[in-house]
């Protein structure tokens, strides 16, 4: 079955996601759990905790259909030890919201070395920080997303997400989303049918799908290979719609929650709707 919705506004509290998700006609939703611009924010009321699961129960969202997303100033890769141990302790803070709203996953940005270390060892210290996050919390995954290789960021290619992955020691909490603008911008060609195909033949070789948590649908304005993050509405970037018919028909996507994180949210129960045509 396909999981399919987008990333929806938490204005108000977080028991608004899941019914601003269904307000758009969506099975899945991506969510922040807090100001995603902040580095820390109140915790997270009981009874904001208890509205949530009320209304992700009575709407029919299980945790397989929610890909919380942490926020944007966390970098696990910060060569600055007192930066990476505030990146962190917010990070940890964001898997212990998930916990507390009976999530499963989250998703983020592994993170960059800003050109003052190697990307070897950024990557260990990816790692790291992700061990020690998972000490600190249980049963949610850490959900790494693929990027674009903008500026300084890691991730980028398949094999750096293997390399943290390898020195992650519970194999069981450790996942991987998939961005399809982000994958098309670091260089993978999933635009064409064979290209689609190579390129996640190889994500299988060197990651797996047992791994894959989740996809990020997105058209892309960056042309391919070009390491620019600027994600487009569906059809109306570089991408076209061709790629996300080939994923809505395809049984590997099945049972993970794949989301919208396109620029124009006015259409995406539109795009949702799109999406929904193109199953097999």
């Amino acid at each position: 079955m396909k999981y399919v919705g987008a990333h929806v506004s938490i204005s108000g509290g977080v028991e608004f996601a899941p019914l601003n998700a269904a307000k758009i006609g969506a099975n899945a939703f991506a969510m922040f759990t807090k100001n995603q611009r902040q580095w820390k924010s109140p915790p997270l009321t009981d009874s904001s905790i208890a509205a949530f699961k009320k209304n992700c129960r009575d709407l029919g969202f299980t945790p397989a259909q929610i890909l919380p997303h942490d926020g944007y100033l966390i970098n696990l890769g910060n060569a600055d030890h007192d930066k990476r141990k505030q990146s962190l302790e917010a990070f940890t803070d964001e898997m212990t919201r998930c916990m507390l709203l009976g999530l499963d996953r989250l998703n983020f940005h592994p993170g960059s070395h800003l050109k003052l270390i190697a990307e070897e060892e950024c990557l260990s210290l990816i790692a790291e920080c992700i061990n020690s996050a998972l000490e600190e919390t249980e049963n949610v995954t850490a959900v790494i997303e693929n990027t674009a290789g903008q500026g300084s960021n890691l991730g980028y290619t398949f094999e750096q997400i293997a390399k943290i992955m390898e020195e992650v020691k519970d194999q069981s909490r450790i996942g991987v989303c998939i961005d399809t603008c982000h994958t098309f911008a670091a260089g993978y060609d999933i635009k064409t049918e064979e290209g689609f195909e190579k390129t996640f033949e190889h994500f299988d070789k060197v990651i797996g799908f047992s791994f894959l948590k989740g996809v990020h649908l997105n058209d892309s304005k960056s042309l391919l290979g070009k390491h620019l993050d600027r994600h487009n509405s569906l059809g109306k970037g570089e991408l076209g719609l061709d790629v996300f018919k080939r994923i809505m028909g395809d049984s590997r996507f099945d049972n993970i929650p794949l989301v919208l994180e396109t620029i124009d949210e006015t259409i995406w129960a539109d795009e949702i709707a799109l999406l929904r045509s193109f199953e097999k």
